[in-house]
């Protein structure tokens, strides 16, 4: 008699298999993006860390976001450049030396959901500030110092400073870090998350910016140093980019819009 397999055998053989892998494929995938999502968590903590460390040594100010963004637009957090031509250089930003220097900065520096997207980009010479790492900060009000004049608007007294740690009431509730990226042309990479309406300009809403890369969820780093996820509850467009920010997953998570999870209050 033989051992072998019949036709049917091996047939019901290699179905049993497909079945398996057709179980196991969406697990390992769901796995590795939880993996992911655990890795961004820890990293974003981290650029918090060393936003602290910076203030602790710069007069208890967080982190310059842009100082001269509307003049010669030469700095960002994580970076610096020599001319508007260039990228930022990781190696020259104030956050960096808080990271423990350049190369392991850069390490932390990058979303392992969207690295593929930083890379892609700096291939094609595009990615300017890859150096953000897929990691917005929030300029709008952490990264500038602000007073608010007759008219309630928050305007900028000075972008070459950070605001003060003590300026922010509820810092358990107020943003610093979170996944970033904006919808230009294409996905591009964004180093600041922005808030539901202009501090100048409260009737006016910028293109949003937080990105809900990990499937339909952000890492968000708080002032009072925790991490949570959240989930995307609004988005909105401009028209001033030619692609849509909700079929890219970028809007913003919250039920007020307003600016409560940004400002000072």
């Amino acid at each position: 008699m033989s051992s072998g397999f019949t036709l049917v055998e091996l047939l019901v053989t290699i179905a049993v298999i497909s079945i398996l892998i057709g179980i196991l494929v969406p697990a390992i995938a769901g796995a590795r993006r939880a993996g992911q999502r655990a890795v961004c968590s820890s990293n974003i903590r981290q650029i918090h860390i060393a936003n602290e460390l910076y203030a602790e040594d710069h007069d208890d100010r967080f982190l310059t976001g842009a100082s001269g963004i509307t003049g010669n637009n030469l700095h960002r957090w994580h970076g610096a450049r020599d001319r508007v031509s260039e990228a930022f250089d990781p190696a020259r930003g104030d956050i960096t030396p808080y990271l423990d220097g350049s190369s392991s900065s850069k390490r932390i520096r990058a979303c392992p959901s969207f690295v593929h997207t930083l890379d892609d980009l700096g291939e094609r010479g595009i990615g300017f500030e890859s150096g953000c790492g897929g990691y917005g900060y929030n300029n709008a009000f952490a990264g500038v110092a602000r007073s608010m004049n007759k008219s309630g608007y928050w305007i900028i007294d000075d972008d070459s400073i950070g605001a003060k740690r003590a300026k922010f009431a509820s810092p358990s509730v107020t943003i610093g870090f979170a996944d970033a990226a904006l919808a230009g042309n294409e996905l591009i990479e964004y180093s600041f998350v922005e808030p539901r309406k202009w501090p100048q300009r409260p009737r006016f809403s910028p293109d949003p910016s937080i990105h809900f890369r990990h499937n339909g969820v952000c890492n968000v780093a708080w002032l009072d140093g925790h991490v949570s996820p959240e989930h995307r509850t609004f988005t909105t467009s401009s028209g001033v980019y030619a692609t849509d920010p909700d079929q890219l997953g970028i809007g913003w998570f919250g039920a007020h819009n307003d600016n409560r999870l940004f400002d000072y209050d």
